[in-house]
């Protein structure tokens, strides 16, 4: 099976208890939660069987281990993680908002994670992988981009390929050099993974068609547009897929979007038709939103196929 490879933060993340609980005051919380987009989405991969590592750093704390011990224990290959002893593990604090959106208080570019390199490990990691994985959330800082973007370089001159999820929060988009960074990434993306208005970052198309269009004829081989518990779409230069949600009891919305695109990404990889890789992707991302916690709700392979089982004999409500 084709490895897969990431880069970028791992953090704990600290979550407010209420809906619309403000972070500038006293008031319970709930974690710490191992996470970071690219450490939820190596974790889902490996927890479906594929080759998966990271590249990254962490702290020589309880945050850091156990990240480590998390991602070591579902499989994943931690020989690239750095572990620093004079830095503290990066940290992200989250509050929910009623209307459905987050707000969040990061600690990664001062944190260890902000130390990332590419050391003798990271080296080791890529000369074995067939596949980068890109989070546009990981490029926080002009250090981490050129991390990000060696491990392309290193990939793509094998033959690899690479897909790309501007995972991008409002806090970040500003931030100095980022939509440089971004756009650098989108000319090396193979599969790209945009939610929502994601999709319009790189584009001034007045709709989604002709958005995909304009990123189809830049040389990207198939955009996946996710559209949350509404399903997702797929589409190439020959055809178009749609997929539906699938329904749950929304716990925790944290995660589901990585979780979707390791599944896409690890069955296309493993050659699968667009329609079955994005039933996975969306049965990943459906059971991430069932627990409290960004990886909490991460299933194994065996575990999606009950659900798909499961959802296939339900009745249509």
């Amino acid at each position: 099976m084709k490895k897969l490879v990431s880069a970028g933060e791992i953090v704990v993340e600290i979550m407010a208890d209420r809906v619309d609980q403000s972070l500038a005051e006293p008031g319970l919380l709930h974690g710490p939660f191992p996470s970071g987009a690219p450490a939820i989405f190596i974790a889902q991969a490996a927890r479906l069987g594929q080759p998966a590592g990271l590249i990254s750093a962490v702290g020589d704390d309880d945050f850091g281990h156990l990240n480590i011990d998390r991602l070591r224990d579902w499989g994943a290959d931690v020989s690239a993680i750095a572990v620093h002893k004079e830095q503290a593990t990066g940290t992200a604090f989250v509050s929910y908002r009623a209307d459905g959106s987050r707000h969040f208080v990061f600690n990664i570019k001062n944190s260890a994670a902000g130390s990332i390199e590419i050391d003798e490990g990271a080296v080791a990691l890529l000369a074995g992988a067939d596949h980068f994985h890109v989070m546009g959330s990981s490029l926080f800082s002009e250090r981490a981009t050129s991390v990000i973007l060696a491990g392309i370089e290193m990939v793509k001159r094998k033959g690899g390929t690479v897909s790309f999820d501007p995972n991008i929060r409002k806090e970040m988009i500003e931030l100095p050099g980022m939509r440089e960074a971004l756009t650098k990434v989108l000319m090396l993306t193979d599969i790209f993974l945009p939610s929502g208005e994601e999709l319009f970052i790189f584009t001034d198309a007045a709709d989604e068609a002709s958005a995909v269009t304009e990123m189809l004829a830049r040389g990207i081989s198939a955009v996946i547009v996710k559209k949350g518990s509404a399903g997702a779409v797929y589409y190439d230069r020959h055809r178009q897929v749609t997929a539906q949600g699938f329904p749950v009891t929304e716990v925790d919305p944290t995660g589901a979007g990585d979780c979707f695109g390791a599944g896409f990404v690890s069955f296309w990889l493993r050659g699968a038709h667009p329609e079955d890789a994005l039933r996975i992707a969306c049965a990943c991302g459906a059971l991430a939103v069932t627990r409290k916690g960004p990886m909490e709700g991460i299933a194994t392979l065996a575990e999606v196929q009950a659900f798909l089982d499961d959802a296939i004999g339900r009745p249509s409500p």
